[in-house]
């Protein structure tokens, strides 16, 4: 993709290991969208789209639309490339699976976890083997500190922050270690920083059985077409034996290298999910894999699976395994994970009993298991300093569930208000909501909070 000529990139050196800051330096690399009336700028806000792992550097370019003048005219927007990812010193592990949601350990269609335990010490091994011991200083802990050299090269002496998802987490960690230069934040879409990581993953079983019924709805508004159940329940009733049959009998997809299995079936479930404007799609993605498993797909259903398995070019220099690479440094070497193998097995059934949309797969081993321990304890995040951070959470979010948002809202206190929304997805902001919209800006215009806070229910 060719990067928009309005912004000004460059990179910033920053100690691979802040403790030795004399030590080894790495390049983080930087852009800026300057803000559009520097008469009116209020300073810099920078951008973090999450992932974990995911780039940033063309996000002043992507979220500058939906933005008002006011926000424009008041902020350069800074994107950046976290340590490891893409330009930021990249790193690889050579994994052989290159996209993240097929790290997803899903159990066998019998819920035995036998081959994601042997998966999961293959790979933590030719992570330790291949990327080495430098790859645990691509922390979250060290990349908030890469976000202060940031702040230094801009000359500033606070920054403002926005982030989606994981971006949650590191502006968190951000401003527990530097409260003192933290600007207006807010944060989207939110990771609970008592969960990291283990725990917070494992709440995406309640989170997939709050959104999943809006999709069925979708589905169910469509049953003439689509004859997948005519209420919530039946289309539920209809995935759920869907998948299984898949599991056990994965098909081929016709022009393709690949299969449709319950594991690519729930794992594209779960992306779409994160867009309201994705369900009615995602609908036609359960008819497709329906059709396929019954052996008479349609033409316009096989160009529907033919997206499913739709692959990003390569980004030169870049190798393909990046990002599932930095989000396995990351969720393995934040916190420390369980080492019980028997452990997880008893945990995985558990799940897969109790929420049999996510099948067990959250509760399941990841190779962090067998991960050498991170350098550093999670950085504990606190309700001390300014008050500061605005949290933007939607009720029924399956990727951050509403009890992660509300867990960080109460370890925040005082330095924060929530913004809850009446809503099924992962982002808040332009995604139908205007009370929440409006809260957002007048909060990046002024730096002032609610009084209280806030539950939107204008979402149709």
């Amino acid at each position: 993709m060719a990067r928009d000529p309005k912004l000004t990139c460059a990179t910033v050196a920053v100690p691979l290991n802040h403790a030795e800051p004399d030590g080894t330096s790495i390049e983080v690399a930087i852009s800026r969208l300057a803000a559009a009336d520097p008469g009116k700028r209020h300073g810099v806000l920078l951008l973090n789209p999450g992932g974990p792992a995911l780039s940033g550097l063309d996000m002043p370019s992507t979220i500058a639309p939906t933005l008002p003048k006011s926000v424009l005219d008041g902020y350069d927007l800074i994107g950046f490339d976290p340590r490891g990812v893409a330009h930021s010193t990249p790193q690889s592990c050579g994994l052989e699976v290159a996209s993240v949601p097929g790290h997803f350990p899903y159990p066998a269609a019998d819920g035995s976890i036998d081959a994601n335990v042997a998966l999961a010490r293959t790979e933590a091994e030719r992570c330790a083997a291949t990327a080495g011991e430098n790859l645990r200083h691509y922390n979250t802990a060290n990349t908030a500190r890469d976000l202060d050299r940031i702040r230094e090269a801009l000359g500033e002496t606070k920054i403002s922050y926005w982030g989606q998802s994981y971006g949650t987490y590191l502006g968190a960690v951000y401003s527990s270690l530097f409260p003192e230069r933290t600007g207006r934040m807010v944060l989207e879409g939110n990771i609970d920083p008592t969960k990291v990581w283990s725990g917070e993953v494992q709440g995406w079983g309640k989170g997939m059985a709050d959104r999943f019924p809006d999709a069925a709805a979708v589905a169910a508004a469509q049953n003439g077409p689509l004859g997948l159940g005519g209420t919530v329940d039946e289309v539920t009733r209809t995935y759920l034996a869907l998948a299984d049959r898949l599991d056990r009998t994965p098909a081929p997809v016709p022009g393709t290298q690949q299969s449709m299995n319950g594991a690519v079936l729930r794992t594209t479930t779960y992306a779409l999910l994160l867009d309201n404007k994705n369900l009615p799609i995602l609908a036609q993605v359960w008819k497709a894999a329906a059709d396929l498993a019954d052996g008479h797909l349609t033409a316009a259903g096989g160009e529907v699976l033919k997206q499913v398995f739709a692959e990003a070019p390569p980004t030169p220099g870049i190798a393909a395994d990046n990002q599932a690479t930095m989000f396995l440094a990351l969720v393995c070497g934040d916190a420390e994970w369980s080492r019980d193998v028997g452990d997880y097995a008893t945990r995985s059934a558990a799940h897969r009993e109790a929420w049999p949309l996510t099948a067990g797969m959250p509760a399941n081993i990841w190779p962090c298991a067998f991960w050498k321990a991170p350098i550093e304890k999670p950085v504990t995040v606190t309700g001390e300093g300014p008050g500061d951070i605005l949290i933007l959470q939607n009720r029924r979010d399956h990727a951050t569930p509403w009890e992660s948002g509300q867990g960080l809202r109460e370890v925040l206190g005082d330095r924060a208000a929530l913004v809850g929304v009446d809503n099924g997805g992962h982002y808040v902001y332009n995604a139908g909501s205007a009370c929440a919209d409006r809260a957002t800006v007048d909060f990046l215009n002024t730096g002032r909070l609610p009084g209280q806070d806030v539950y939107c229910t204008d979402v149709p």
